[in-house]
């Protein structure tokens, strides 16, 4: 049946048939630049979190901080940001990490708007190519005066495949756009979790030593348990009249 049916008569003048070839090459392109950028951004974030801790412990702080940024994941430059403000302002490193994976996010959303717009409106442009394929076929019926097969199969034709060729786009596209909106999630929340455990690191450098606290707890419980021991009053003299 289909390779008896002329495919390139049916679709050669549908102009949304030619509309939806465009979208299936940019849907294409879109995908192969993004599974790129992504796969050159994977990094290994685990690796670089265990080198940079280990010279943060080691007192080489600067050799931290390159590790960190040779990291072509989003975790090194979000890790670096919180060195430049570590040690001297831990409070505000909040804000500095935010602003950080707020760069990363914009990166790695680009072009993720383009490919989800054409998952999107791929169906309706099918749709828009069914009543189109409708209309010619009413047209050639009322321009030979006759409803044989013959007459409304060609726009029919158009019809049918413009509809299944949206479909074929948008589907793909939908799927490689959650796949690259999962990614970026997890590349974004690695980043934002090994970050603050870089934090912790640098700022556990300048607290007080291991144990410290809790003698002082303890001294303090000493005392508190002494104030709540009971001990005998000692009855005041008789006033002697």
């Amino acid at each position: 049946m289909f390779t008896e049916f002329n495919w390139i008569e049916a679709t050669g003048g549908s102009p949304i048939f030619l509309v939806l070839i465009g979208c299936s090459v940019l849907t294409l392109a879109l995908a192969i630049e993004r599974a790129w950028y992504f796969w050159k951004r994977s990094g290994n974030p685990d690796e670089t979190l265990q080198k940079a801790t280990a010279k943060i412990r080691a007192g080489k702080l600067d050799e931290a901080i390159w590790t960190c940024k040779s990291s072509l994941h989003p975790m090194g430059k979000v890790a670096a940001s919180v060195f430049r403000i570590g040690r001297r302002q831990g409070e505000s490193y909040e804000e500095k990490m935010q602003v950080a994976l707020s760069q990363e996010k914009l990166l790695l959303e680009k072009n993720l708007g383009l490919l989800g717009t054409m998952a999107a409106i791929a169906p309706l442009i099918g749709l828009l190519g069914t009543v189109w394929g409708i209309m010619r076929a009413f047209h050639d019926m009322a321009v030979t005066g006759s409803a044989a097969p013959t007459v409304v199969a060609s726009g029919v034709a158009e019809a049918l495949i413009t509809t299944a060729a949206g479909l074929v786009v948008a589907v793909p596209a939908l799927v490689l756009y959650n796949h690259f909106a999962g990614r970026l999630n997890v590349m974004l929340t690695v980043a934002e979790n090994n970050a603050r455990l870089i934090h912790g690191v640098l700022m556990g450098d300048e607290e007080p030593e291991e144990g410290s606290g809790t003698k002082t707890e303890t001294r303090s419980g000493d005392k508190q348990r002494g104030k709540s021991v009971p001990h005998t009053k000692t009855p005041e003299p008789a006033v002697t009249r």
